[in-house]
């Protein structure tokens, strides 16, 4: 989701939904035990070669823009996500990724155990963004891959090009959908294929609810799956149940192929019943996005760093309905459907190496029927857990402790089918005297583009501690005379230099070892210096 995309996708009136024409109400689909040439659509299901179920949950990757971002897809797999949606281009509007480097993401994709979703980004909008590319030359592109991609059905989802039809006449979307599936099976290609709706992929105007089974009937295989992009179109709970029930009860495939939660100045989606929707009708959802986002309050993770997540992260990751919680890994990788026996407890844990901000914590080994995977160290205070790192090993080192604090931790293992254990026995520790200022907090501040008179700027507010942070302040100070015009992620009051910050709803809570970015825009003389000190809460921050 680019934000020019975002941006035209959002300045319409929101929220209006057409009634689509749907009638018949769809079947859960039954394991098979006759094998079909990898993923694929049954009765409106996505389900592997074997039959099995296969939900998607994970999270989209601008790939085609950080090629060097090489360690990202172990890192979301680490996280618990069984799928990734790939940013690539086919050259008509950004850098063009190479068979080679297709290969290579694949094959990463497979290393790291995950589904593969692969999009053509270039197609971004088209009919209202000159730039963007059409179907058909995303399909040429496609076919030009065949020799890469075959073989790959079990690991790998085409989806043609990515919100491929801006606002400007949506109903233009139809027929060259259809004929870029056809053209890909034509071509011999067997994979699930995906296709994204219209009006910057949200199909406010329901263009591709009406006619999606014209589409789906067009595909000879019905290998076919639907992708509905949910911004601040979709913002009430309503919205997003009609969307989604009228194709479930069509019997026709779907999944969220993108969505956003932060609020922005269109609106504030409602990802809570985004999530808990998915869950209940057991869609697939795929977030946007793991990192690099011009606008950063969309960022999964800060800088690409698994243990900086935003608010966002947080929510996505370890939230209600989140990846943590219902992700199950594709069979094809080992994952068990079957599998709903959950290891024993792990057993009780002992601290070492304890200094003033960090305990290295280890446990004897939980057992599972078919195999731990990993294990999950939660901090345990006022009746509440705090999950404060992971390992696949018995041994974990809990960092960003505060100094002469004790803290009390334990452990649970999971395996392979996302089972999780009993929790085991606790463990007291007390961390050594001399821990040092901003032990608990971090920001990060930087100027992100300047001008005569004027300069935009970002503060990334990071929780070094183990307890969650929930409403703050944050406090720093301009020498220069600057003052905060407009702000965003927090609302801004300023005293002569000194600027006090208040969340915004979407930033009011940190976990434990994750971040908030405020954003803002400026007024500005000659100079121009950054501050040098923060507090949050009255407590000095470390600066990073």
């Amino acid at each position: 989701m680019s934000v020019v995309a975002l941006l035209a996708g959002l300045a319409v009136v929101l929220g209006l939904l057409l009634p689509g024409p749907f009638g018949a109400t769809a079947a859960q689909a039954q394991p098979s035990d006759v094998r079909a040439p990898g993923l694929h659509i049954s009765d409106g299901r996505l389900l592997e070669g074997n039959g099995n179920d296969f939900v998607m949950r994970g999270v989209n990757h601008a790939h085609t823009w950080y090629p060097g971002e090489t360690q990202s897809l172990a890192d979301i797999k680490a996280l618990g996500a069984n799928t990734v949606r790939v940013v690539l281009s086919n050259g008509h509007r950004w850098t063009k990724n190479s068979p080679a480097d297709v290969a290579a993401v694949v094959a990463d994709c497979k290393a790291n155990r995950l589904i593969c979703v692969l999009e053509v980004h270039d197609t971004t909008g088209y009919g209202e963004e000159a730039a963007a590319g059409t179907l058909d030359q995303a399909a040429d592109y496609w076919i030009g891959l065949r020799e890469v991609l075959a073989g790959e059905e079990d690991h790998v989802v085409i989806n043609i090009g990515n919100e491929p039809w801006g606002n400007t006449d949506p109903s233009g979307w139809t027929a060259p959908t259809t004929d870029a599936v056809k053209k890909l099976r034509t071509a011999g290609f067997e994979h699930t294929i995906m296709v994204d709706a219209p009006n910057w992929g949200q199909d406010w105007q329901g263009v591709m609810r009406a006619n999606a089974r014209a589409v789906y009937d067009a595909d000879p295989t019905g290998n076919l799956i639907f992708s509905i992009h949910m911004y601040s179109v979709f913002d009430t709970a309503q919205e997003i149940t009609d969307y989604l029930n009228a194709f479930v009860d069509a019997g026709l495939p779907l999944l969220i192929g993108e969505f956003g939660g932060p609020a922005d100045q269109w609106g504030d989606p409602d990802e809570d019943t985004m999530m808990a929707a998915a869950q209940q009708l057991g869609l697939g959802y795929l977030a946007w996005s793991w990192s690099g986002n011009t606008d950063p309050v969309l960022d999964l993770a800060i800088g690409f760093d698994p243990s900086r997540l935003s608010s966002w992260g947080e929510r996505i990751f370890h939230g209600a309905n989140g990846i943590a919680e219902t992700s199950r890994e594709a069979t094809v990788y080992g994952g068990d459907p079957g599998d709903t026996q959950p290891p024993t407890a792990p057993g009780a844990p002992t601290a070492s190496a304890v200094t003033a901000d960090s305990a290295t914590l280890g446990w004897p080994a939980a057992t599972d029927d078919v195999g731990v995977t990993g294990y999950d160290v939660v901090s345990v205070g006022g009746g509440s857990e705090t999950k404060v790192a992971a390992s696949s090993s018995t041994t974990a080192t809990v960092t960003g402790l505060t100094a002469g604090t004790a803290y009390t931790f334990a452990v649970y293992a999971r395996d392979a089918a996302g089972n999780r254990s009993p929790r085991s026995a606790t463990v007291t520790v007390t961390t050594d005297e001399g821990g040092t200022p901003g032990a608990g907090c971090a920001v990060g501040y930087r100027v992100v583009n300047e001008w005569p008179g004027g300069f935009q700027g970002e503060i990334a507010v990071r929780n070094t501690g183990v307890a969650a942070i929930s409403g703050w302040t944050l406090v720093f100070r301009f020498a220069d005379g600057q003052r905060v015009a407009n702000m965003w992620g927090g609302t801004p009051t300023q005293d002569g230099g000194t600027v006090s910050v208040t969340p915004a709803s979407y930033t009011s809570d940190i976990a434990a070892g994750g971040s908030v970015t405020v954003g803002f825009t400026a007024t500005k003389g000659g100079a121009n210096s950054s501050p040098t000190a923060f507090t949050l809460d009255g407590s000095p921050c470390a600066t990073a």
